[in-house]
């Protein structure tokens, strides 16, 4: 397959899809909240490990498709209900002040870059299933392309985040990590039950 063979309006619907879906504009807040305790270094390098961390998995996807959850036996359903309960998880400890939701020790900050920034956050069931949805309807080439510019377009993004820090300040982040909390719930708890409603409808 050459380049000749590549469609670029289908690597362009591929972006606005996953994009919407990833949607890293709506959480540089929860970035904000889950890194509101480090310093503005130590934030870049979560940034940049949840960011290859999401595009390792979705890549995963973008090459292997549904073929890597049928042979694992996982279900689209199961891996929604399992990205809600991790957010879930998240969202409670938020809620109560601590800003990781996970009660992370000061010292292993760097693992939110992988729960619940780089999934379910960025990664989750929702981009999953759009990369499956991807192949399918724009190509293999097509996707993996979409999937790379969406991932640079999300670091840029999640970059950007340190001066939105510095305009809410700590008690701003604070503020913003509670209301997250209950954000996230509600997320997780919807993620829930459209994994419960697809496993009843399939």
């Amino acid at each position: 397959m050459g380049l000749e063979a590549l469609d670029p309006y289908g690597v362009l619907k591929g972006v606005i899809e996953l994009f919407v879906v990833v949607d890293p504009i709506g959480n540089v807040p929860a970035l904000l909240a889950v890194t509101s305790e480090l310093r503005p270094r130590d934030r870049v390098r979560v940034v940049h490990r949840a960011v290859a961390f999401a595009a390792v998995l979705i890549l995963g996807f973008a090459v292997a498709g549904k073929a890597t959850l049928d042979y694992l036996g996982i279900s689209v359903e199961a891996l929604m209900i399992a990205g809600g309960i991790l957010l879930l998880r998240a969202a409670f400890g938020m809620v109560e002040g601590d800003p990781t939701g996970f009660r992370i020790e000061p010292g292993s900050h760097i693992d939110v870059a992988y729960v619940p920034l780089g999934t379910p956050l960025l990664a989750g069931p929702g981009a999953i299933v759009t990369v499956i949805v991807m192949l399918h309807r724009h190509g293999r080439l097509e996707t993996i392309l979409a999937c790379l510019i969406v991932m640079l377009l999300t670091l840029v993004t999640f970059r950007a985040a340190e001066r939105l820090a510095r305009f809410l300040g700590r008690s701003g982040i604070r503020v913003l990590t509670r209301v997250m909390g209950v954000l996230l719930a509600a997320i997780g708890v919807q993620m829930v039950l459209d994994g419960v409603s697809a496993f009843v409808r399939g």
